[in-house]
């Protein structure tokens, strides 16, 4: 397989400013896409030396401060990026998370905020950029960074792993909807070997090395994941190689079947 080449494409990450995030904007950037990252504060991860490729190094992903879960804020977002490179062909779906809370001590308030953090603002900012992509030539590609909490037993992060569930969810049925232009595809990491993992999940009175170590020796691999390796993941579904896929078998006995291939 050949490397991978993003150049004349513009990706969008949210949550780029840090962590898994900033690896996963570092890794366009190194394909040669033109980046752009959103947070609540600026980035403190990604410089230009960062980004070295070919001996030489790629100017900075283009930070625009953002809070996802405001949807004036997405529409500005879009709205610049839109204005500024006229295209927008890659979304990643990466801001999200939450502290560790028991489902019996959890306010309200608190689970409304993790819902929709890690369910409604990327729905909606997907929904917004598919607008976009479907009036491009070329489409465009949005993934979603989902969670195993998703998909197993979310112990102290319920919320959480529940938006999750819905996200990936919600990828399966976009990526019908909105197939063939834009492709929808997810990602869904166990572990991360980053800071915010550690602190979140290990607790900072905790041996954290230990507890990392024993966690690591229950994965088939023998290590956690990385960051990068989240990235390479991206790389991989945004890119034509991954391109393909085809309708679920029950929507051809319904009418919905014609509905979705029906141009708008």
């Amino acid at each position: 397989m050949t490397a991978f080449d993003f150049s004349g494409k513009v990706v969008l990450v949210t949550g780029g400013t840090k962590g898994i995030g900033a690896a996963i904007a570092r890794a366009f950037l190194d394909a040669g896409a033109t980046v752009y990252v959103c947070g609540r504060t600026p980035p403190g991860e990604i410089n230009p030396e960062a980004s070295a490729v070919d001996g030489g190094t790629r100017s900075a992903p283009r930070f625009m401060a953002a809070d996802v879960r405001d949807i004036e804020a997405l529409d500005a977002l879009l709205a610049r990026i839109e204005h500024e490179a006229g295209q927008l062909d890659v979304v990643v779906n990466n801001a999200g998370g939450a502290p560790f809370v028991l489902a019996a001590q959890a306010s309200p308030r608190f689970t409304e905020s993790v819902i929709r953090l890690n369910l409604l603002a990327p729905l909606q900012l997907a929904q917004r950029a598919n607008t976009l992509m479907q009036k491009q030539a070329t489409g465009g590609v949005l993934l979603f960074i989902g969670s195993v909490s998703g998909l197993r037993p979310s112990p102290g992060t319920a919320a959480y792993g529940a938006a999750k569930a819905g996200i990936v969810s919600a990828v399966r049925s976009l990526a019908v909807e909105w197939a063939p232009k834009v492709r929808v595809c997810a990602v869904s990491p166990s572990l991360v070997q980053t800071e915010a993992a550690s602190s979140g999940h290990i607790g900072s009175d905790s041996d954290i090395d230990g507890a990392l170590a024993k966690i690591a020796a229950t994965v088939p691999a023998g290590r956690l994941a990385t960051p990068d390796d989240i990235a390479s993941a991206c790389l991989f579904l945004a890119s034509p190689h991954a391109s393909g896929g085809e309708m679920p078998a029950f929507l051809g006995a319904t009418d919905l079947r014609h509905a979705l291939t029906t141009p708008s």
